[in-house]
């Protein structure tokens, strides 16, 4: 359950309108090229709590974006597009364990990290240089390189539509699950994200035995005892090597999740195909890798039209120019299909679809 609640405070002063139409291309990192009905600047929960409560938009579906990076626009938006731009970032308090840092929603997420390592509090090292903001971070459970977001939340602050009242969320009411949460399931369409504090600990110890981020800090010198900023610059380096940037080559990051499965059909399934990439996991599950199996299907480097697979990561689906979500989606079918003939295991897709 919510830890506490209140009411949104109006400040008197509408947020600013924009006119129907609105291009979504810059607001979306496909860049697909897609318009709203109308949408609305938010820089505040006042602003948000003035937004859905204007007659303008009465009746209108609702969708929010902040960086876009975890959504497919098949179509215009036939409704109110709320675009999160709350700012903000501090030190709420500390303790002996740990610092408590508070982030609003439309705080660049790379940046933010990248801040809490120049104020010298370590500890989300590891999710450098993932795309998207703040306020994305705890809806998708971002994570990489051996961390979750969601070993690093204290708490998340939402505005509830409805109601306007602000909700406090405890790490447990979150919901957390790989790549999920209670915000992307039962909260969708009725919960905004505006902030997110962290619990960032003092006795602070490197996540770095992921095969990757191990082989970057050894090529430095770095692997026997790195700091956290040796960390997040080796997650920077394997990241820029393997993937795009958005901004030249438009895509959502990691198009599926790593599928889990249970340890019968992984052992069947490493019977026929000895060099499958695998993770155990702490339940008896194992993890594969996503990446792999799409690569095995003969996958990496192929396009459908504008739609292509990245050259140098299977996971990632490529805007080339002038691709729609359509064609994203119907090249993602197509891996899936062949995914499953092959190996019998179903691929899940991570960013949503509308």
């Amino acid at each position: 359950m919510p830890v506490s609640a209140s009411s949104a405070a109006s400040s008197g002063v509408p947020p600013a309108w924009f006119s129907a139409g609105y291009p979504l291309r810059a607001h979306n990192t496909f860049g697909f090229d897609v318009r709203a009905h109308l949408a609305c600047h938010i820089a505040s929960e006042a602003d948000l709590d003035a937004a859905v409560r204007d007659p303008r938009a009465a009746g209108l579906r609702r969708l929010v974006l902040g960086g876009g990076s975890n959504v497919v626009l098949t179509r215009d938006f036939d409704g109110l597009v709320l675009l999160v731009g709350l700012r903000g970032r501090r030190v709420v308090r500390d303790d002996a364990a740990a610092w408590y840092v508070e982030a609003a929603a439309g705080e660049n997420w790379h940046d933010f990290v990248g801040w809490t390592l120049d104020e010298r509090m370590p500890g989300l090292e590891n999710l450098a240089l993932i795309p998207g903001t703040v306020g994305a971070a705890p809806i998708q459970n971002i994570g990489a390189y051996g961390l979750e977001m969601a070993e690093r939340c204290a708490s998340v602050r939402a505005v509830e539509l409805e109601t306007g009242d602000v909700v406090e969320f405890d790490a447990a009411a979150c919901g957390f699950g790989y790549r999920d949460s209670f915000f992307k399931r039962e909260g969708r369409d009725r919960f905004v994200v505006t902030s997110v504090t962290f619990r960032l600990p003092k006795q602070w110890a490197p996540h770095a035995d992921y095969a990757d981020l191990a082989r970057a800090l050894e090529a430095r010198g770095r692997a026997a005892s790195p700091t956290a900023r040796d960390v997040f610059d080796a997650v920077v380096a394997v990241r820029r090597a393997k993937l795009p940037d958005p901004l030249q080559l438009g895509n959502a990051g990691s198009f599926f999740k790593n599928p889990v499965i249970d340890a019968q059909q992984f052992g069947a399934l490493a019977a026929r195909e000895p060099g499958i990439v695998s993770y155990p996991q702490p339940d008896g599950r194992v993890k594969l890798a996503a990446g792999w199996l799409i690569d095995q299907c003969g996958w990496k480097g192929r396009a459908l039209r504008a739609a292509a697979v990245h050259d140098r990561q299977a996971l990632v689906l490529v805007n080339r120019g002038g691709a729609t979500g359509a064609d994203i989606l119907e090249l993602a079918h197509a891996i899936r299909h062949d995914v499953r003939a092959r190996f019998g295991v179903e691929l899940e897709q991570e960013p949503v679809s509308l």
